[in-house]
Order: C-alpha cells, then sequence, then structure tokens
C-alpha cells in the first residue's frame, strides 16, 4: 500500500477508530475516511494499513536548526544528546506534545553560537 502525499501508514491495532486516530495524529475522523475510502469506519480490523493524513506543525526555525523525529527519539533523549535540558527543548517547540511524537515530525534545536574571527 503506498499512501498519497501528506499522509503517513498506519496499521490499525485492536481498539482503534477514526476518531481515536484523529485524536492521536492531531487530525479529524473525516479527513481520515476522506483518504481511506474502501475502508469502513465502523469495522477497523487490527493489521488493515490505512493513511493518516498528518499536519506538519509550522516549523519557525531556521532549516539547519530542524531536526526530523526518528523511531525511538524522545525529548529527553535528545536533550541529551544536544547538551540541552528538556525544558529548554519544550519551550523552543511550542505546540509539541513531548509525550507525543511522530516519526516525520519536525522540531527545532537550538541554534549554535558560533565566535566569530577577528
Amino acid at each position: 500500500m503506498t499512501c498519497p502525499k501528506g499522509t503517513i501508514p498506519y496499521q490499525i491495532k485492536p481498539g482503534d477508530t477514526f476518531y481515536s486516530l484523529a485524536r492521536k495524529f492531531n487530525t479529524t475522523a473525516e479527513a481520515i475516511a476522506s483518504v481511506n475510502t474502501g475502508v469502513n469506519p465502523n469495522n477497523l480490523k487490527p493489521g488493515v494499513l490505512i493513511c493518516i493524513p498528518i499536519r506538519r506543525s509550522v516549523v519557525s526555525c531556521p532549516p539547519a536548526n530542524r531536526y526530523v523525529i526518528k523511531a525511538g527519539d524522545t525529548f529527553s533523549k535528545l536533550a541529551g544528546k544536544y547538551h540541552l535540558s528538556t525544558t529548554s527543548l519544550i519551550s523552543l517547540n511550542p505546540g509539541v506534545d513531548p509525550t507525543n511524537l511522530r516519526i516525520g515530525q519536525m522540531i527545532c534545536l537550538p541554534v549554535k553560537r558560533r565566535r566569530r574571527s577577528r
């Protein structure tokens, strides 16, 4: 299955509904239904792959300071890796839920200050 641009693949788990997925992925049940026309939202079967529309957060940092979330990333791990406090990483990324990071999501890292040579 290939998902269209602006969506990500997701494998249905027991108990999933379009509404619960919409909350999880910050979208709407209607948007999920619109890209999964062959899927009955009232009969989601675990293991079935669907496409989830993603809303990319507006990233207001320069491209050099953007970081794309990878599998296993947490704010705590990233803070350690980049020698930051978790609190400062959270403050750099308003609107990002640090407990619900998604693979492919962009966040901001602080600008490294460079000393000017004279």
